[in-house]
């Protein structure tokens, strides 16, 4: 009998065994398959063969389609640089043009893995959406337009002034917090996209409009019959560029460092047209950001020529300010690298 009862137990013991050997043969893929990115953004991504990107799709220099419906622009260019560091193809993006009130909730949703639309880094939407800023492409700021017969040379003398806004903005407030610290009254008119916004200025329904600069200046070069005047004061520091959300750190990381590389690559004096060569430079910081050497692409769950993906096929920080916002008349301002005075810097890739 006691025979027998060490016989039962010594089987059950097998099939415990059993069970615990079999269940962790069957995690140990499950196990593999997250460490492949560690990503449940990348992984949807990989497994449409698609980024799915919120722009504007109104914004002239940013994202704009051109007359053959293709997105134009420096937000557009930052997506496919994504796109091309994720998937290896540039052109493996589908843009979803998103209103001011739309934006946020697309994103926090799973509609778009990447929110790329002259969105501004603020503490609100951090630490209230559940957002996170991972790369500056652009530092802006607020400003005024106005039709330059208005006799109107400063935005202190709009006291009494209708104004132009897009609603559910950072805009609408960065405007009622400097007429009210300086003491000056003003109407909002406000509108829900910025094509009846602009329609609304020209038609004369308000005074003045209010938007991020770059826009402004780029909405003026659009209408040389108009005489607009762009007043002098940035009432606001406004950056801009990639949002993500929380929750996904190793997309953070991805969308982040990409963007590093456009700018450490301009540093480099690495282009779309001299990549190649430069990936076979003794150098070692351009081995290892043109995937020659070193193991960077893995770090990031993607391809070690994650970088020179990026560069050749959409191009360094530079060229896609050249081809996007220099023929619109815009300085590189605060957007020149720190090198040269300004405020775009990259972090060193190693």
């Amino acid at each position: 009998m006691a025979h027998r009862r060490l016989s039962h137990r010594l089987a059950a013991a097998a099939v415990l065994v059993g069970a615990f050997l079999t269940g962790g043969a069957q995690a140990q893929p499950q196990t593999q398959q997250r460490a492949a990115t560690g990503s449940p953004t990348l992984d949807a991504v990989r497994e449409r063969r698609l980024l799915v990107c919120g722009v504007s799709g109104e914004s002239p220099g940013f994202s704009l389609p051109d007359s053959q419906g293709e997105m134009r622009g420096l937000d557009a260019d930052t997506c496919r640089a994504v796109a091309a560091a994720a998937l290896g193809d540039a052109k493996l993006v589908r843009f979803v043009p998103l209103s001011p009130q739309a934006r946020f909730t697309a994103l926090q949703s799973g509609e778009v893995d990447l929110l790329v639309r002259n969105t501004s880094w603020t503490l609100t939407r951090e630490a209230s959406l559940g957002l996170l800023m991972a790369w500056i492409n652009f530092h802006d700021g607020t400003a005024f337009v106005v039709k330059s017969d208005a006799g109107v040379s400063s935005a202190r003398q709009l006291d009494g002034a209708t104004i132009c806004l897009l609603q559910g903005t950072s805009t609408e407030l960065d405007v009622a917090e400097w007429f009210r610290a300086n003491n000056l009254r003003f109407t909002p008119v406000l509108f829900g996209g910025v094509s009846e916004t602009q329609a609304a200025f020209l038609a004369n329904r308000c005074d003045a409009w209010a938007n991020d600069a770059s826009y402004i200046a780029a909405f003026r070069a659009s209408q040389p019959n108009a005489s607009l005047a762009l007043l002098p004061e940035r009432i606001s520091s406004e950056p801009v560029g990639a949002m993500v959300r929380k929750g996904d750190d190793r997309w953070f990381d991805l969308v982040r460092w990409t963007g590093a590389a456009l700018l450490a690559a301009e540093q480099a004096g690495v282009t779309s047209a001299n990549a190649d060569e430069k990936r076979r430079s003794n150098d070692p910081g351009l081995q290892r950001l043109l995937g020659a050497q070193g193991d960077l692409g893995r770090a990031l769950g993607v391809d070690n020529a994650w970088a020179s993906n990026a560069v050749k096929q959409v191009g360094n920080y530079a060229e896609i300010w050249e081809r996007n916002l220099a023929p619109l008349g815009l300085e590189r301002g605060a957007n020149r690298l720190a090198s040269q005075g300004g405020l775009m810097w990259a972090p060193p890739l190693r």
